[in-house]
């Protein structure tokens, strides 16, 4: 399956907050959707969950339009919604029954994902006794349990602990493997590394970067590298930098240890090379910058 979200654009109260949203996602790859808080992230997966209708814009399924009723999708909001005074496996159940899964089947289902996310002993307790850790995997088996084709995880990996998140990140990889389109929304960018192919940032409703993850990053590496000399501290090296290289070099920032520069317009990596020789700096390091996800974010969506 492929799913394309194109050109959507969203006003509320006479103001348009989503100016021509449009990216694609297919089976068994996940996408990070990414964005500062008020992006318009929610929005768009609202519209796609057809809480919201666009006031542009569509959404196709294999090039035909996206119809949600027609698919199970499994959405986990940022801001979690389950029954704090009812029993874990009887609003499971429910709500499987809600996206039309036969009782017999929800139950199966919810006593699967349950044990599997390792909360199975909690099923007949009150959510609201549970730790929020583990009201965080009923929240995730509570979407599993329609089998959904279609996963949008909002910060699924909020307040959980080493040990349960790495269940988690299990879990993730599996629906990615089985086959599932998955959408990963999370400002904690090394879990989208880890998970995520490809990706879109949205800033003030626009999409200002989208594509394969790896192709990005090897962009924002292109003449751009990491310098650290012997003698100096990266303060003092990066103002060297500025006031001694800056015919073949501008500083674009700085690590703990290191100076990252970029190459001026026209200039190679040997002419650098040669200048910090014939400078007699006493260089330590010399490689190419290889930007985070962090990194990248910042870029373009700090002020």
């Amino acid at each position: 399956m492929k799913l394309e979200v194109k050109n959507l654009k969203k006003s509320f109260s006479g103001k348009e907050v989503l100016h021509g949203i449009s990216f694609s996602v297919e089976s068994g790859r996940a996408l990070g959707l990414l964005g500062r808080n008020g992006a318009g992230k929610t929005t768009t997966i609202r519209i796609l969950m057809d809480v919201f209708r666009a006031n542009e814009g569509e959404i196709l399924m294999d090039g035909k339009t996206f119809v949600p009723g027609k698919y199970q999708i499994g959405y986990l909001p940022e801001e979690r919604g389950l029954y704090p005074k009812r029993k874990v496996i009887e609003q499971m159940v429910y709500l499987a029954m809600l996206r039309n899964v036969p009782k017999k089947k929800a139950i199966a289902n919810a006593k699967k994902w349950l044990e599997r996310l390792e909360v199975a002993q909690y099923e007949n307790k009150l959510l609201e006794t549970l730790s929020k850790g583990n009201q965080q995997k009923v929240q995730l088996a509570s979407i599993l349990v329609c089998d959904p084709e279609i996963v949008i995880l909002d910060e699924p990996f909020s307040g959980l602990d080493p040990v349960n998140s790495q269940i988690l990140q299990e879990v993730v990889q599996e629906l990615i493997e089985q086959g599932k389109i998955v959408i990963f929304s999370s400002h904690q960018m090394s879990y989208v590394e880890q998970f995520c192919e490809d990706i879109v940032i949205i800033n003030q409703g626009e999409v200002v970067l989208e594509g394969n993850l790896d192709e990005i990053k090897r962009s924002y590496g292109k003449n751009r590298l990491v310098l650290k000399d012997t003698e100096r501290t990266v303060e003092e090296f990066s103002e060297y930098c500025k006031q001694q290289l800056s015919d073949v070099l501008t500083v674009n920032g700085q690590t703990k240890e290191a100076v990252i520069v970029k190459l001026a317009e026209g200039k190679t990596r040997r002419e650098l090379l040669e200048k910090i020789l014939a400078k007699n700096i006493e260089i330590e390091q010399f490689d190419t910058y290889k930007p985070s996800l962090n990194d990248i974010f910042v870029e373009r969506v700090g002020d």
